[in-house]
Formats: C-alpha cells, structure tokens, sequence
C-alpha cells in the first residue's frame, strides 16, 4: 500500500471526511481491520482565508508547496489537496515536487465523462465558480461546459460554504437554498451538478438532487486509494 500526503485543514470539517472515506474504502477493498496508509499536515483555515479574501494567491502557492514538500519528505507517495479550491496551487507543487498530486477536476472530469454529462452546473467557493481553473479543466480535458449560478446565488452558495459548513454548521433552510440553485441550473440546461467545494456534501447528497449529484470529496478520495493499491 503506497502512503497518501493529505494537505488540510481547509477546513477540518471536510478533511475528516476525507479521513473517514479513504478508512472505509480500504476496508472494504482489503477487508478485515485493513485502514489507509496517510499523513496529515492540517493548517489554519482563518490564515488561509483571509490571504483568499486579500488575492494573496502567490503567498498561498508557497504555503501549500512548503507542506508538500514536507509530506513527501516524510514518505507520501501522492498528495491530495482536501479542497477544490487550493488546487489553484496545483502548478505551482508540481513544479517542486517528485510524487503527483492527486487533481481533483481531473478526477471529477473522469467521473462525470464516464456518465455522458457535456453540460454540468458548478457549485462552489467564490473562487472555484468564477476563476477558470476549474472549468478550463473540464472543458479543455474532457470537453464538458461548466455552468455556475447567477452573481446573487454564487454569494449565497459561498457565504453558506465560509459561514455554516466551514463550522459544522447545517442549516435545512441553507440545503434548501442550494437545491433551489440546482434547479434553477437543470432548467438551463445542466445535466448535473458538481459540489465543487469538499464541505458541500455535509450539506447536500444525490437524495437531495433531481440530476445527477457528483461529489467531489468521494471521488477525490476514491482515486486516492485505487493510486494507493494500484
């Protein structure tokens, strides 16, 4: 079993999920008390936030460089960034690093390929819904049109993320507010929805969803440990 480097914190609350799934699918693929083979470097999201908030971008970079440079130092085989968003940094670690890192839109984009979505509605932070790394990815690799909602709901779908999910808070009036978004998406057209940001799926699941629902969060951890045993 190869060691997984798992970069978090960003925030806690979906980086135990993480922690949860990559357990559980590795006792299921390998059975008896078999669980995963990683390591954790966890930041401080306030940090992390603010400098998100400030365009502090290239301060970012070097951060999330430095910690996975430590994680390979320390025997990781592959790194997992446990947020959609900090992949803008993706380019920059690849550059520095010896192991992979582990993308998530290529991940996803697989995912929803495989299922024959060419149009898909993106729900996400601020910066994963109106930057282009994420849509370029998709589009660019796998030749699917990413949608995101209109300014007044990317506010609301963001503020929830920074606000509620980032706290362990769940609100049904915050999970309404999002199925209502996805709607609005299906009736121009998405096929199905992405929940872009690893907090999302706290909140919303594929019970939630008339369309397809692609969470990211297990999909991301999933490759991380077919990369593992593979």
């Amino acid at each position: 079993m190869k060691k997984i480097g798992l970069i978090g914190g960003i925030t806690w609350q979906s980086t135990q999920l993480y922690y949860q799934l990559l357990n559980t699918m590795m006792a299921e693929e390998l059975g008896g008390q078999s669980s995963c083979h990683c390591i954790i470097e966890s930041v401080n999201f306030a940090e992390f936030s603010k400098k998100q908030a400030a365009g502090d971008w290239d301060a970012l970079h070097k951060e999330m460089t430095n910690i996975a440079l430590r994680l390979q130092d320390a025997g990781a085989e592959i790194i997992v960034i446990c947020a959609n968003t900090m992949h803008l940094s993706a380019p920059i670690m690849k550059k520095s690093l010896t192991v992979p890192v582990l993308h998530i839109v290529e991940v996803i984009g697989k995912a929803i390929q495989a299922k024959g979505c060419k149009k898909v509605l993106l729900l996400g932070t601020r910066y994963t819904m109106e930057m282009d790394f994420f849509k370029d990815i998709l589009r660019d690799q796998f030749g699917i049109e990413a949608l995101v909602p209109n300014k007044n709901d990317r506010d609301t779908v963001h503020n929830i993320i920074y606000n509620e999910l980032a706290k362990g808070v769940i609100k049904d009036e915050s999970r309404k507010k999002y199925v209502d978004i996805i709607k609005k998406g299906e009736k121009e057209g998405a096929q199905a929805v992405i929940l872009g940001c690893t907090e999302i799926p706290l909140l919303i699941s594929q019970a939630d969803c008339d369309i397809p629902a692609f969470d990211t969060t297990k999909e991301h951890a999933k490759a991380a440990v077919e990369f593992a045993l593979g």
